[in-house]
C-alpha cells in the first residue's frame, strides 16, 4: 500500500487577503474581487436578452477568477424615457427570453464559483445622451433644469412616472431572479444620474415628497429598494452604486485634483448621511465611486488621475460607518494597493472595471503570483468610454478580444509561417505575439535600441507610465513565446532580397513632421523632449502644436518643474481641437489640466521663425513674439514606410500595420495588427 505523501505547505502570499472567503449579504464570495458594471453596448438583442457577445464577456471575467460579476447597466423601463434597442439588456421588455439568455449565461458563471449582479437602471433623466432623444420630446428630471450634452431644458417627471419606474424595478429584479442572478445592483444614486439627480438639492428643486429634505430626496432611492425586497425576498441582496461627493464646482464644470473649491452637488456630509439612510433601509452594500456627469473625468477617472483616487473618501465612509460594506473602485489595478485598502479599513472589496477588459485573467495571474504576465490598462478610455460614445460598443485599446471574445478568437494555424516582422512598435510587437501564439515563426526587426517605438516617449510622464508597463508585457510574452528579437537592426533592401520569410508584417511606424524655424533659439522635436527633457526644465519653453502631444508633454514639463514657464502655439482656436478623437473624460481633463497647471495658450496662431526673444508668431493679420528661451515642435506625425517599394518589389505577400499605413493611436495599432495575425 502506498502510503499518502506530505501536503505541502504553501508559504504565505503577500496578496492572500484578497483571496480569503468574504459574506456579502447572504452571498458567499470566493475572494475580495469585483467585476465593475460597465456599460454593456453590444450585448444585447432587440428583445432586451443577452446576445452571444454578452454571455462570453461576462463568464470569461468569472473564469478569470473573479469572485463577484457586476453586470453593465440594464433598463427597467422608466416610461419618461425611450431608450431604442438594441442598446443595454433589459429585464421587463420580454421576461421569457430575459430570463432564458440570463440562465445560459448565469449558470456558466456559477460553474466557475463566482456570483453575479444584475445592474438596473431606473433611468438616465438630465444625462440621457441625444440620439436617445426622440425628436420633440424633452428629457425628464427632478426638476426643469438643464440637460448634460444640450441646451434643452428638462421636463419635471411626474409622480406617476416614478410610481410606474418603481413598480418596473420590481419587476426587473424579480426576473434577475429567475434568471439566475445572485443579487441586484441598483444603478444609482452615482455619477448624476436619475436617482442622484433627486439625491441632490442642486437637480432636485421639488416641493413634492420627492423634494426638500436629504430623505425626501432619497426617497425614490428607498422605494425602489422596498419594492424589490417586496417582490424578491428581504434575504435577496441589493447593493447600490453610490458617490459620497460629486466633485461639481458649476453647471458642466468639474473640479481638478486638489484644487479648493465650493461643492454644489453633494459634498462629503451629505454624502455620509445619505449612505447611512440608505443601508438603514436596507440596502447591503455601497459600490462607491466618485464624480458626476459634470466631473466627467472623476467617475471615468482618465490617466491624468492618480491611481486609488477614491480611497480617501470610501475611508471617511468606512470611518464612519464600519459595519456598512464598501465595494471600491478607482484605479485600484495594483494588488498592494488592494491589499492596504483592506487592511487599512479603506473598503472591503476591491472593484475592477477597465483593468478586467484589458485581462480577463487579472485576478488569477495575480492569485498565482504572476503579475507581470498582467496585460495593463493604459487607461486611455479609446477602447472602453471612447468606443461606447462614438460606436456604442464597449471594447479594449490593448485587448482586441474584450466584447468579442464569443467572434474574435486566436486559433492555431493550419500551415505555420516564417514571418518576417520590420518594426517592433505596437503594431509590430502585436502582430509577433499573435502569430507565435498560432504557432507561426515570427522574427523581428527593430532599428532603434528599445521596444515600443513613438510610445517609449509618449509614455515618459509619470501620468503616462503605463504606457511603459504595456512595452515590458509585450516584451515579456515575447520571450515566454521564444520569438527572436533584434535591436539595433535596420533592416535594409537587401535583407529583404535574401529573407527566407513567407510573409512580411512591415511595421516600421511614423516620423515626426518637421517645421523650419530658423536657428536662433534651441529648436527640439517633442519626442526627443519628451525623452530628454533635461535641456528645457525651468526655461521658457514655447510648444508649437496644442494637440495630444503638446499638451501632455507641457503638463510634463510643469510637473518636472513648476516654474517651467510653458506657452503653447496653437493653429486651432483652442488646443486639442484638431487632435484626433479622445472620449470626453480624457478630452476634458487634459484641456482643464492645461489651465488649471498655468500653462498660456496662444490661439489661431501660426509659428513663423525663432527670434533672440523667443518664437514669432502670425495671429490673424498680426505678429507677436511668444517669450522663449527654447522652441518644441509638436505638429504631428507622417507615416515611415520607406520599404514598402522593397518588400514589394520581393514578391513576398505583405501587410502594412500600424502609423506605417495610417497614424493613428495605440488601440488602432494593437488592433490592425490582431486582425491581420489572427488571419494569416
Amino acid at each position: 500500500m502506498t502510503a499518502l505523501s506530505t501536503p505541502t505547505v504553501r508559504a504565505p502570499h503577500a496578496h492572500d487577503i484578497l483571496f480569503e472567503p468574504y459574506q456579502l449579504g447572504n452571498l458567499r464570495l470566493k475572494n475580495r474581487f469585483a467585476m465593475a458594471p460597465m456599460g454593456p453596448l453590444g450585448f444585447s438583442d432587440a428583445d432586451g436578452g443577452w446576445n452571444a457577445r454578452g454571455i462570453e464577456y461576462y463568464v470569461a471575467r468569472a473564469k478569470g477568477g473573479t469572485g463577484l460579476i457586476i453586470t453593465g447597466v440594464t433598463f427597467c423601463e422608466n416610461p419618461g424615457e425611450d431608450v431604442p434597442r438594441p442598446s443595454v439588456a433589459s429585464s421587463v421588455v420580454n421576461p421569457g427570453h430575459f430570463i432564458r439568455t440570463s440562465n445560459e449565461m448565469t449558470e456558466r458563471i456559477h460553474a466557475y464559483d463566482a456570483k453575479i449582479l444584475l445592474q438596473i437602471s431606473p433611468g438616465f433623466g438630465r444625462v440621457i445622451m441625444p440620439n436617445f432623444i426622440k425628436p420633440g420630446n424633452l428629457p425628464i428630471a427632478p426638476s426643469p433644469i438643464p440637460h448634460r450634452w444640450t441646451d434643452m431644458t428638462c421636463r419635471e417627471m411626474t409622480v406617476e412616472e416614478i410610481r410606474t419606474t418603481v413598480k418596473n424595478a420590481g419587476k426587473g429584479a424579480l426576473n434577475g431572479k429567475r434568471g439566475g442572478f445572485d443579487g441586484i445592483q441598483i444603478h444609482a444614486v452615482h455619477e448624476g444620474y436619475l436617482l442622484d439627480q433627486f439625491a441632490i438639492s442642486m437637480f432636485n428643486q421639488r416641493t413634492d415628497s420627492y423634494g426638500g429634505s436629504l430623505e425626501n430626496r432619497l426617497r425614490f432611492a428607498r422605494e425602489v429598494l422596498e419594492e424589490i425586497k417586496t417582490t424578491c425576498g428581504d434575504d435577496y441582496p441589493v447593493t447600490l452604486r453610490f458617490s459620497p461627493k460629486s466633485m461639481i464646482k458649476d453647471w458642466r464644470v468639474g473640479a481638478m485634483p486638489g484644487e479648493v473649491f465650493e461643492e454644489k452637488g453633494r459634498d462629503m456630509e451629505e454624502g455620509i448621511e445619505a449612505a447611512r439612510l440608505l443601508t438603514e433601509w436596507g440596502y447591503d452594500a455601497i459600490d462607491l465611486d466618485i464624480g458626476s456627469y459634470d466631473a466627467w473625468y472623476w467617475s471615468h477617472p482618465p490617466m491624468y488621475q492618480a491611481k486609488g483616487l477614491y480611497m480617501p473618501y470610501s475611508k471617511q465612509v468606512k470611518d464612519a460607518l464600519p459595519d456598512v460594506p464598501v465595494i471600491l473602485a478607482g484605479r485600484m489595478d495594483d494588488g498592494d494597493r488592494a491589499v492596504r485598502a483592506i487592511t487599512e479599513g479603506f473598503a472591503d472589496m476591491i472593484s475592477l472595471g477597465r483593468p478586467l477588459l484589458a485581462d480577463p485573467e487579472w485576478v488569477n495571474k495575480l492569485r498565482a503570483g504572476r503579475t507581470e504576465t498582467i496585460r495593463p490598462c493604459i487607461s486611455c478610455q479609446e477602447g472602453c468610454m471612447g468606443r461606447i460614445q462614438a460606436y456604442a460598443a464597449l471594447n479594449c485599446a490593448v485587448n482586441p478580444e474584450a466584447g468579442r471574445e464569443a467572434d474574435h478568437k486566436v486559433r492555431p494555424a493550419i500551415r505555420p509561417k516564417k514571418v518576417m516582422v520590420i518594426g517592433a512598435g505596437m503594431a509590430g510587437l502585436e502582430a509577433a505575439r499573435v502569430l507565435a501564439e498560432r504557432g507561426h515563426k515570427p522574427e523581428v526587426f527593430e532599428a532603434g535600441d528599445r521596444l515600443g517605438g513613438v510610445v517609449v516617449a509618449g509614455g515618459m510622464p509619470s501620468f503616462k507610465e503605463d504606457d511603459h508597463d504595456l512595452i515590458a508585457w509585450y516584451a515579456g510574452q515575447l520571450e515566454e513565446l521564444q520569438v527572436p528579437v533584434h535591436l539595433s537592426t535596420a533592416v535594409t533592401e537587401q535583407m529583404i532580397d535574401s529573407t527566407d520569410a513567407d510573409h512580411i508584417i512591415l511595421a516600421t511606424g511614423s516620423a515626426p513632421r518637421r517645421l523650419e524655424l530658423g536657428d536662433a533659439l534651441p529648436v527640439t522635436e517633442a519626442i526627443d523632449a519628451l525623452l530628454d527633457p533635461s535641456s528645457l526644465i525651468g526655461k521658457r519653453v514655447a510648444i508649437v502644436g496644442g494637440g495630444l502631444t503638446g499638451c501632455e508633454l507641457a503638463l510634463h514639463l510643469k510637473e518636472l518643474d513648476d516654474t517651467t514657464q510653458v506657452t503653447i502655439v496653437e493653429a486651432g482656436d483652442d488646443v486639442l481641437s484638431m487632435s484626433g478623437p479622445l472620449c470626453h473624460a480624457n478630452h476634458d481633463m487634459l484641456h482643464d489640466l492645461v489651465t488649471y497647471k498655468g500653462v498660456e495658450v496662444v490661439a489661431n496662431a501660426f509659428a513663423q521663425r525663432t527670434t533672440a526673444t523667443g518664437l514669432e508668431v502670425a495671429v490673424q493679420d498680426a505678429r507677436l513674439t511668444v517669450e522663449a528661451d527654447a522652441v518644441v515642435t509638436a505638429i504631428g506625425y507622417q507615416s515611415s514606410a520607406r520599404l514598402v517599394d522593397a518588400v514589394n518589389a520581393s514578391r513576398i505577400p505583405f501587410h502594412v500595420l500600424g502609423d506605417a499605413r495610417k497614424v493613428s493611436n495605440i488601440m488602432y495599432a494593437i488592433w490592425d495588427a490582431f486582425e491581420v495575425a489572427t488571419e494569416l
